[in-house]
């Protein structure tokens, strides 16, 4: 009786001790504290690019164009926006560069740099006429003869030489949908490119073509560059998309995995940009919160990581991405689209001296700016919690990414999931957006 009385004792206490380690996981988690190392400078206005499909031209079940964005940014890559070489030389020889045209036109009135991606086969051109892809048939495949492609970018890069400061080389090589060609075929295009588009503007920067799908991708670009990729490339080019499920933490170890790439082929050096990102499917995320707290983190994230741009995908209402800026009028700003333009005015003109995780997941990124301005911008992905604000760091008001700015009292605030900024002074920072736009803007 006794053995089966100690047998019970000891099972409840191994369910006690399981009960507690279950509760301690879920509410204090414990984590391996990340230190990032962002760039000196301080953060520019093109840390911040869109794509804007329908600007110009619209689908037939659309009302209107898209309207200009109402929130600041500084690049604007030209993908999905009815430019490719499928579009602008539907039959051999015809060319079509009216949409473009005004796009640069809007580009230089705005004061905003474009980014152009190259690629996309015409039907006539292509290496496999019927094969099918993400937009019309054939377009996924290399061009049959190298000599259209030559041609195709010769054109675009004389029209625009002196215009047009940055070419892209084809949008997600690895994945199907975009490019059926091999590596060694792909390499073959961006070398020609290159040759053709440098003696043309030397003050052209090309990236290199930007894959996509995390280890895969970076797996694909070591392939690129192990073919000679490295010496046609200026700027490299990825896209740091997460799963349905992942934050925008999760984009960490697969920019750093990217880096390695580069380290290992010398070109460490080279700018890394986020050419496309966010959040795509057919469900947008149930809590609104959760796109507020992403938009955020991700730009606080990629500059914190040593990403020079993030392109946002997208800016008009679509219906395949989960995380929207605007509404269906595709001008409302949903909360998305005011934190979108919050954390713009956040970041842009600032140096981020700092960011790092502490055990239990609690984020901290320090700006500085002229006249002794500083601020720290805090949350936590896992948990709600109170923090402690250090009494040195002096903070005077709290802002909020729906605009919202509150008087800081007392000694502690509640983070969570979505960033908050401290800042030790509330006088200054109108100063420095003052003259951001105009000292920030290049990269």
């Amino acid at each position: 009786m006794n053995r089966l009385k100690g047998k019970i004792g000891l099972f409840f206490a191994l369910m006690l001790v399981t009960f507690t380690i279950a509760v301690g996981l879920k509410f204090n988690v414990i984590r391996q504290p990340i230190a990032l190392n962002p760039p000196a400078r301080p953060i520019p206005a093109t840390l911040f690019g869109l794509h804007i499909h329908h600007l110009v031209k619209k689908p037939s079940d659309l009302p209107q164009v898209t309207p200009w964005p109402s929130v600041e940014f500084g690049t604007w890559r030209l993908w999905d926006a009815h430019i490719g070489w499928l579009n602008l030389e539907k039959e051999k020889g015809q060319w079509q560069f009216d949409t473009l045209d005004r796009y640069l036109e809007i580009a230089r009135e705005r004061e905003v740099e474009l980014l152009l991606p190259l690629g996309l086969s015409p039907k006539w051109a292509s290496a496999r006429p019927e094969e099918p892809s993400a937009y019309a048939p054939g377009a996924a495949a290399e061009p049959k003869n190298i000599e259209d492609w030559q041609n195709y970018v010769r054109t675009v890069g004389t029209r625009y030489r002196g215009r047009l400061p940055y070419y892209e080389i084809w949008n997600e090589p690895n994945w199907k949908r975009f490019f059926t060609g091999s590596t060694e075929q792909m390499f073959e295009l961006a070398r020609e490119a290159h040759e053709i588009l440098k003696p043309l503007d030397p003050e052209i920067a090309i990236v290199s073509p930007s894959a996509t799908d995390g280890k895969h991708g970076a797996a694909w670009l070591a392939d690129y560059f192990a073919l000679g990729g490295v010496d046609y490339s200026d700027i490299i080019g990825f896209h740091f998309y997460v799963g349905p499920g992942e934050g925008p933490e999760d984009a960490i170890p697969v920019i750093q995995e990217v880096q390695q790439v580069m380290s290992d082929y010398g070109v460490a050096d080279k700018p890394l940009w986020n050419t496309e990102a966010g959040w795509l499917g057919d469900q947008p995320f149930e809590d609104p919160q959760t796109s507020v707290a992403y938009v955020a983190r991700a730009y606080i994230l990629n500059w914190a990581s040593g990403v020079e741009r993030l392109y946002w995908y997208d800016w008009d209402f679509n219906p395949i991405v989960r995380l929207h800026l605007v509404k269906e009028d595709n001008k409302t700003l949903t909360p998305a689209g005011v934190a979108y333009g919050e954390i713009y005015d956040w970041l842009v003109g600032a140096r981020m001296d700092e960011c790092h995780s502490d055990l239990r997941y609690t984020w901290t990124c320090q700006l500085t700016r002229d006249r002794d301005y500083q601020a720290w911008i805090l949350w936590n992905p896992d948990r709600s919690s109170s923090f402690s604000v250090p009494e040195e760091w002096k903070v005077a008001q709290v802002r909020y990414l729906n605009g919202e700015r509150r008087r800081f009292q007392g000694s502690k605030v509640e983070i969570g999931p979505t960033p908050i900024l401290l800042e030790r002074t509330g006088d200054t920072l109108g100063d420095s957006r003052a003259n951001a736009q105009s000292r920030f803007k290049s990269s």
